[in-house]
């Protein structure tokens, strides 16, 4: 069932938490909101579902206008960061509870709670309370509920956040996959700019309760139409800088300029902005662009090495595999291939990526 967002917006007194948004979601589609805390992803998600009815503009599903119905009338299934399960319920019964409220039959019930049951790889748990189980098998509980429920929309408000890094991973695999064959319209918040690329799809970016840009998912990636989508969809922070064109030359400085690509080779001459993804900024670059900059900040996080350095007045990050040292105020040299760099206008939109 499709849900579509027509001109909605959201107030609360003077306080503007979504601007004007249209948006439109196809049945059977994995879909994304992406953005920082307070950028408005769980409240979008509660205008669709009915737990907020919006200040101006429709919510429609499936070519009918639903503003103003309460969350009980529609098909909707909703996983929240918290585990949210019935405490003195079995975990049997707590998958079980929508499809009794449903009034569905016995041994209906019971074949379809052991099927979500063995998917999420909770049927040894079945007999326990919710207190007996793990964060994350309290999570899948609450996910097996919400699949069992065969709701149109299911909304999934960053599902995995307070789980362990093992099991963040084998269920951010297995999430496509489980609603895959539903034919339920899914919308999936999260922060992470990589959890969304794992996850694919299609996403909205979103900043400051405004949908920046919504396509597929790793062409808002590649692509984003401008500078904020570039900043939205990037962690840590996509490094900017003003470049000079000159000619068919790109320059940072004086000293480090580079040829451009043909996008912007035939536009006049003049100030221009460019955006580098700090795993693009590398230590060891070979036939890379070079330059030299002052370290402000080095973390080292496993296999990884995160260094925020001031290189020619611009604050950048170079985040590297393997692990590599530096010192706080000394200088370093980084690299990049400036086909990496994404090109925008004086207006911020994208010229060339």
């Amino acid at each position: 069932m499709a849900i579509e967002l027509r001109k909605v917006s959201f107030r609360v007194g003077a306080e503007t938490h979504i601007y004007e948004t249209s948006l439109s979601l196809e049945p059977g589609e994995f879909n994304i909101l992406l953005g920082t805390t307070l950028s408005g992803k769980t409240t979008l998600m509660r205008l669709m579902a009915g737990l907020e009815r919006p200040t101006s503009g429709e919510v429609w599903t499936g070519g009918e206008n639903v503003t103003g119905v309460a969350v009980q009338k529609r098909s909707v299934a909703m996983v929240y960061q918290a585990f949210i399960n019935y405490p003195s319920f079995s975990v049997y019964d707590n998958i079980a509870s929508p499809l009794k409220v449903a009034g569905l039959p016995r041994d209906e019930i019971d074949r379809e709670v052991r099927r979500f049951a063995d998917l999420l790889k909770l049927t040894p748990m079945l007999g326990r309370l919710p207190s007996e189980l793990s964060g994350g098998q309290q999570q899948r509980t609450a996910l097996a509920r919400a699949l069992v429920k065969g709701a149109d929309l299911v909304l999934l408000d960053e599902p995995l956040a307070n789980l362990d890094y093992k099991l963040r991973e084998e269920l951010r695999d297995e999430l496509p996959k489980l609603f895959a064959d539903t034919g339920a319209t899914v919308v999936y918040a999260t922060s992470e700019p990589l959890e969304a690329l794992m996850l694919g799809g299609y996403t909205a970016t979103l900043k400051q309760g405004r949908v920046v840009q919504f396509g597929k998912t790793s062409e808002i990636y590649r692509k984003p139409d401008t500078l904020e989508g570039a900043e939205v969809f990037s962690d840590p922070p996509v490094n900017t800088a003003a470049i000079e064109k000159r000619g068919d030359k790109a320059h940072l400085t004086d000293a480090v300029s580079w040829d451009l690509p043909d996008a912007v080779r035939g536009l006049p001459d003049g100030t221009y902005k460019i955006a580098l993804r700090p795993h693009h900024l590398l230590p060891d670059g070979g036939d890379g662009v070079g330059v030299d900059g002052e370290v402000q900040i080095a973390e080292i996080s496993g296999s990884e090495s995160i260094v925020r350095v001031n290189v020619a007045g611009n604050n950048w990050v170079s985040e590297a595999h393997g692990i590599h040292s530096y010192e706080y105020g000394a200088k370093a040299r980084f690299y990049f291939d400036p086909s990496r760099c994404l090109y925008f206008d004086a207006d911020e939109k994208l010229i060339a990526a």
